[in-house]
């Protein structure tokens, strides 16, 4: 996807910036409005971000309007949804971060949940980052509880994986 979009937006790296920003942010774009679901943002808090005008904002924005392919792409992004990572700890819930050696290494996060499930660790959230979109993507586990330190040397014996944080 960022492929496509890099090609069509090479040529104006401020607007290929407004672009990053909205599709980080899971931020759509609807015509000359930008909505984070229902909720409109305005074009100068994008512009404050992305380090650009406002008035490259909707250039981009008319830009994404006028391109077919763009524009199927950014009417229709929606945001992931929350993530517990920042406050698991108050919640006391574990997390497990996982660094792969190559992002499209099949097996990961099968493998983990595997492993997690042997350790009766539920689950509670999974979030991947997009190999296009991050420069150094992760597989973030969110656990019903603390990770215990003896799994750790188990996670990394998973095919793929370059390195584990927990915390």
């Amino acid at each position: 996807m960022w492929n496509k979009i890099k090609t069509q937006l090479e040529q104006y790296p401020e607007r290929l910036k407004v672009a990053r920003v909205l599709i980080e942010n899971g931020l759509s774009a609807k015509g000359d409005k930008i909505c984070l679901n229902q909720i409109e943002i305005p074009p100068v808090r994008i512009a404050r971000v992305a380090g650009v005008d406002r008035r490259t904002v909707n250039e981009t924005l008319k830009t994404i309007e006028e391109n077919p392919e763009l524009k199927m792409i950014f009417e229709e992004i929606r945001p992931a949804g929350h993530s517990l990572k920042e406050i698991a700890k108050h919640l006391n819930l574990g997390v497990l971060e996982i660094t792969p050696i190559n992002a499209r290494s099949p097996g990961i996060l099968s493998n983990a949940a595997m492993l997690l499930n042997r350790a009766g660790l539920s689950i509670r959230q999974a979030i991947v980052d997009d190999p296009e979109l991050s420069p150094e993507p992760k597989l973030t586990l969110i656990v019903e509880k603390k990770i215990p330190g003896e799994l750790i040397p188990e996670l990394l014996k998973i095919s793929g994986i370059a390195k584990v944080s927990v915390y």
